[in-house]
């Protein structure tokens, strides 16, 4: 089979055996490391259900499974479990080659075997995988010892770079059919560079450093991973020493502890944007509510003001490091214009458009009190809006229902920088992961699935993002940048996917 050279360079492969993560080597390793995470952990299945597609667990999953293919900390794609991987030249086949003599936590070999029963169950929408429309567009798997070989169904872009996202994991097949769904929640086991120690759910994961990863071995033999939703306990478990890294705290209180003795940080641009989802229902059917909620909102003033000046302001789902952002689109902050959109509809001040907007609290740094100051800029134009709080976990869930709120703030994360999985799942109506279901939308987004011209795709989709802005279909706020805390005898490496990777920490 031919393989195109250029597009398995374009997907950064590489020759087999070249080198890995480029995760900290040590000689021995350290002892403890506690950190203080922000999220719970809802499932032990990285490739099925809600959790599966939340952006904010993937550092979790990262730690005990391996991808297909992975990620370095500045989001270029590396070998791993696959070493090589790329199309044929008419793109009607893949080709992927199997890394040897990796071991699962349990002892037994991984083989190719166990990559193809991952994608065919990837792929089966009987299992529950969110992402299971990118996964079934190949099928009819063949392997010729670590040589694999499928035959595409219909033609995916960024089928490839899924494989370095949400569900790309390699599942242990032998042991997932001899324990079932429960039995792996109970006792999961991946590849990853830590083994799952003890799991108190609501409380606190454990790890232990894998002795037969087939990376670099971890710097810290244990790791404990404290859940801890609440951003004032973040702070107190950081500058108590309870805990030696943290991450996603307000950036008054970043700036704070990392001026205090023993304490430094990291913050930089992550591929996570803050955005307020539109629903198509009630008042966001209006066109001009539309507009004038989106005109309302000062995003620079909420940067500089509640966000320290850390993070960027967005007109687009696109960030400047995603394929398709376009810096000519513009959307501008205009209260009177949003005013006079108000009243055409019948609106004012006086006699607002009433509507709910869903936010979380202390999930993203200052996210309660941001939907707050947007509430007050909507409230002087002629916008009503009644806050309603929930977790992260309630959101995943009423979006895979189509029963969010007229208005719902979420932190969308692209680490793969394409717009299919920023624009496209985002607002795509048949999409399990949109609720904005325009007839108009689906139409301009449908050719673009299967584009196999690079250039045209990506023009196509900037095509998508300016229309969206006009249409005011959702409202882009800023791309984040994420806080990192850790103890001056942590070296933390950050990666621009926002995952907190314990791998890549160090002893200072």
């Amino acid at each position: 089979m031919t393989i195109n050279r250029r597009e398995l360079l374009g997907y950064g492969a590489a020759a087999i055996g070249a080198a890995t993560l480029g995760l900290p080597r040590a000689a021995k390793a350290a002892g403890e490391l506690t950190i203080a995470y922000n999220v719970n952990l809802p499932s032990w299945d990285p490739t099925t259900g809600p959790s599966a597609v939340n952006p904010t667990i993937q550092g979790l999953y990262q730690s005990v499974f391996d991808q297909f293919i992975p990620q370095k900390p500045d989001l270029s794609f590396t070998p791993g479990l696959l070493t090589e991987w790329g199309w044929n030249d008419d793109r009607t086949k893949v080709m992927m080659t199997v890394r040897d003599g990796v071991k699962w936590h349990d002892g037994s070999p991984f083989t190719a075997e166990d990559v193809v029963w991952s994608l065919q169950r990837a792929g089966d929408e009987k299992t529950g995988n969110p992402i299971q429309f990118v996964w079934k567009n190949v099928n009819n798997f063949k392997i010729d010892g670590n040589k694999i070989t499928g035959d595409v169904v219909q033609f995916d872009p960024v089928y490839f770079k899924w494989m370095s996202f949400l569900t790309g994991y390699i599942m242990p097949k032998a042991y997932y059919e001899k324990v079932g769904a429960e039995g792996f929640e109970k006792a999961p086991i991946g590849t990853g560079p830590y083994m799952v120690d003890k799991f108190e759910r609501n409380a606190f994961l454990r790890l232990k450093a894998n002795p037969n990863y087939w990376g670099a071995k971890p710097a810290f033999e244990n790791v404990t991973i404290k859940f801890v939703t609440d951003a004032a306990s973040r702070v107190a478990e950081i500058e108590s020493g309870s805990s030696q890294v943290t991450l996603e705290i307000p950036y008054e209180e970043y700036d704070r502890l990392i001026a205090k003795d023993g304490l430094a940080g990291s913050i930089k641009n992550v591929s996570d944007i803050g955005m307020i989802f539109f629903n198509d229902i009630e008042a966001m059917l209006d066109k001009n509510v539309r507009q004038a909620a989106v005109m309302a909102v000062d995003k620079e003033l909420l940067v500089k003001r509640l966000l320290r000046g850390y993070g960027q302001p967005i007109a687009t789902l696109e960030t400047p490091e995603y394929a398709a952002f376009d810096a000519s689109i513009k959307v501008e902050h205009n209260p009177e214009k949003a005013k006079e959109l108000l009243a055409a509809s019948g609106y004012s001040p006086k006699k607002p458009v009433k509507f709910t907007i869903q936010t979380t609290k202390g999930f993203k740094p200052k996210d309660y009190e941001m939907i707050q100051a947007i509430v007050g800029m909507w409230r002087k134009v002629g916008i009503e809006a009644n806050i309603e709080v929930y977790e992260i976990a309630k959101h995943y869930e009423l979006r895979a229902a189509d029963k969010l709120a007229p208005a719902a703030f979420y932190n969308w994360g692209n680490a793969i920088g394409d717009p299919t999985t920023s624009t496209g799942f985002a607002m795509y109506g048949p999409s399990p992961h949109s609720v904005w279901d325009s007839k108009d939308l689906v139409d301009m987004i449908n050719p673009l699935w299967g584009e196999k011209n690079e250039a045209e795709r990506i023009a196509g989709w900037k095509a998508v993002d300016k229309y969206i802005a006009e249409q005011a279909y959702v409202l882009p706020l800023m791309q984040y940048a994420q806080p990192i805390v850790h103890s001056k005898k942590v070296n933390v490496v950050q990666h621009v996917s926002g995952a907190l990777l314990p791998a890549l920490m160090t002893p200072a």
